[in-house]
């Protein structure tokens, strides 16, 4: 095992109590109390009407397009500078993704360069939280709006952030995350949808229980999918979410550790903390630049012959093989830039203080 692994899971008594509570009741498949539970609270912190819990993340972006017509021909402006889940959700409904630019500040979609990727084709956008930062989403709103368009909120990454005093999950048209083993807020596996559009919610649920009729049992009345997620993996997350303060107050002191020991460092560049958004404290994310004497991916390897674990910014989605012929004519200066300089450093709720001072001794004495 790595000494300073990039993520590990905090789980305690509590996660124990209530899956040995769900498997003391039988309640193991896909309908339970905790899986009640969960949707329940987690609508309330994500200040929406609904929520859905389904399998993972990006059955959830899946989902989400499904239930808002998205379909063949039609086109989805996606950022490249993200997890390939985002866009390959595009392709499973016949879409066609749009790549565009991200903001040099924020790393996420470009507004601008959104609006000027509308065309008649166009029938939704792939808000990406990216690295725990919110996209400026009222931006994005006012274009979908212009445009008759859908806002798909991609917040895999970003649970628990705000964008002027609003939670992510109630900021687009509909919401997605994920639950995997190294997010914030984890089930192994897991995925969830928010939204305040009672249709499209049901929309959701029908295409997320193999399409059976909700008030006629083994009645298809559509082909779907099974999308769902067990009460087992339910009440992992409402022992997560009963914790939700602890983790999230660890992360942040973890961020604002590296954040002092980093700020002054020439050449790495960290990610903007911006007056009107509070980021996720999911993975710690820094740029290193010309100044620093080493590229990322030297210093990737100088902090792995360290025993310490980092990863890299997403390889950008239109250079990936499976995109590439059809983004052939896609100019994306920032996406290119973030991603050949971007690098996660650990981050998990059971971090020590003295493992962040590590890390940060390993960047510094790496310096050229």
């Amino acid at each position: 095992m790595t000494a300073i692994p990039l993520a590990r899971p905090d789980l305690s008594e509590r996660e124990s109590t209530y899956v040995n509570e769900a498997i003391a009741t039988s309640w193991i498949a896909s309908t339970g109390t905790f899986l009640e539970r969960f949707e329940e609270e987690f609508a309330s912190v994500c200040g929406t009407r609904h929520a859905l819990a389904v399998a993972n993340g990006t059955v959830a972006l899946h989902l989400a397009l499904l239930a808002l017509g998205v379909g063949p021909d039609d086109e989805v402006i996606v950022p490249s500078l993200t997890y390939i889940a985002s866009v390959n959700a595009v392709t499973y409904v016949g879409a066609h993704p749009v790549f565009v630019d991200v903001d040099p500040v924020t790393w996420c979609i470009d507004p601008a360069a959104v609006a000027a990727a509308v065309t008649s084709r166009t029938k939704a956008i792939m808000a990406v939280h990216l690295y725990g930062q919110p996209a400026d989403m009222d931006s994005l709103m006012s274009i979908a709006r212009e445009y008759s368009l859908h806002v798909v909120e991609d917040a895999a990454e970003a649970p628990l952030a705000t964008y002027r005093d609003r939670p992510t999950g109630s900021l687009g048209h509909v919401a997605t995350f994920s639950f995997y083993g190294n997010k914030i807020l984890t089930s192994g596996e897991g995925g969830a949808l928010t939204s305040d559009d009672d249709e499209l919610i049901a929309r959701m649920k029908l295409f997320r229980g193999q399409g059976m009729d909700l008030s006629r049992r083994y009645f298809f009345p559509v082909i779907g999918y099974n999308y769902r997620l067990t009460n087992i993996a339910a009440a992992f997350l409402c022992a997560q979410m009963d914790r939700r303060s602890e983790l999230v107050a660890r992360r942040l002191a973890i961020f604002a550790r590296y954040t002092e020991a980093l700020a002054n460092v020439p050449g790495i560049g960290l990610q903007a903390s911006l007056p009107d958004r509070t980021r996720a404290p999911w993975l710690y994310s820094v740029l290193v630049g010309e100044e620093f004497g080493c590229t990322r991916d030297e210093l990737a390897a100088s902090l792995a012959e360290r025993d310490i674990e980092t990863r890299p910014f997403f390889i950008p989605v239109h250079t990936l093989p499976p995109y590439a012929s059809a983004a052939m004519d896609r100019v994306l200066p920032v996406t290119m830039r973030l991603g050949s300089q971007g690098i996660n450093l650990p981050t998990y709720s059971q971090m020590t203080d003295a493992e962040v001072d590590t890390v940060c001794a390993a960047i510094a004495a790496t310096q050229r």
